[in-house]
């Protein structure tokens, strides 16, 4: 065995001596046991090209051809997915600072839709009231989920908020590819409506409304 374990180890290391550092630290030009792995037919942007008929390779897109994504509406005007721009990442162009506020105007339909998509994504572990009490801490004992009224929760921007949706924080996974953005700025909405709920005071409430209050 002992014989067997150290031939094994020769190979290794002679099949890595040989092709793994060529062309990165060697002079020698890399060695592939596979070339189309590596070098794989297909067409460049603007290079001419005798497959169509107009000579090209680059071709307009096909009459009804209908886009993959739409534009979300900001107040800054319309943004796409691709766009470095702080509706998709929650920043502020071109720095690492979390945008303060929520870039999309808040109606009550917005926060319709954010009560919704936190109810399915987030209420299971954070619970219908975001302190933390949801079924998989009741089931697993997970003791580490978030209490979204904490105070350092509170007074994360809203940017931060939607990065941490978007991308995840230690144990929470994140969430980019299963909520879509302007969803995830809508979770964020309701967020802070549930933080306002739990946290909030009698003077924040407009004047018009503290009569209906009961006491």
């Amino acid at each position: 065995m002992r014989t067997f374990l150290a031939i094994f180890v020769l190979c290794v290391l002679a099949v890595f001596g040989l092709l793994g550092r060529r062309g990165k630290h060697f002079t020698k030009p890399p060695l592939y046991i596979f070339p189309d792995m590596e070098w794989q037919l297909k067409l460049r942007p603007q290079k001419p090209n005798g497959f169509f008929t107009n000579g090209i390779s680059s071709q307009l897109q096909v009459a009804g051809t209908i886009a993959r994504s739409e534009p979300l509406e900001t107040a800054d005007g319309p943004v796409y997915p691709y766009q470095d721009a702080p509706v998709n990442t929650g920043r502020i162009t071109g720095t690492t600072n979390f945008v303060e506020n929520n870039p999309l105007q808040i109606t009550a339909e917005l926060l319709k839709r954010g009560q919704q998509r936190f109810t399915i994504n987030c209420t299971p572990c954070h619970g219908a009231l975001a302190d933390g009490n949801g079924i998989t801490k009741k089931i697993n004992a997970m003791a580490t989920v978030a209490n979204l009224h904490d105070k350092r929760i509170v007074e994360m921007t809203d940017g931060e908020l939607f990065f941490v949706i978007s991308n995840g924080r230690n144990l929470m996974q994140g969430y980019g590819a299963n909520i879509t953005v302007k969803d995830r700025w809508a979770v964020v909405a309701y967020v802070r409506a549930l933080q306002l709920s739990q946290l909030g005071t009698i003077e924040d409430v407009p004047e018009a409304l503290k009569a209906t209050l009961k006491k």
